[in-house]
């Protein structure tokens, strides 16, 4: 059962300190989305490490650049 939060419940979530690991990595599986604004809103947007779609993001990102799909060596 897929539950929505409301925009006040969202930000409690995101301000609560017990929805962090070691203060920086957001981790809450209650929260289903992958993407949210971090602490302080101005800083940017964070990922929810709790939902496993963000690891497949950061995944794709990484490796599937195109100069990350070649490696060339420097022979002399």
């Amino acid at each position: 059962m897929k539950r929505n939060f409301d925009e006040f419940e969202n930000n409690r979530m995101i301000d609560d300190p017990t929805n962090y690991k070691w203060g920086i990595f957001y981790f809450n599986p209650k929260d289903k989305r992958i993407i949210l604004p971090k602490r302080i809103k101005m800083m940017g947007w964070t990922l929810n490490f709790a939902n496993i779609y963000s690891y497949l993001l950061i995944f794709g990102y990484n490796f599937g650049r195109p100069d990350c799909q070649t490696v060339r060596l420097n022979t002399f």
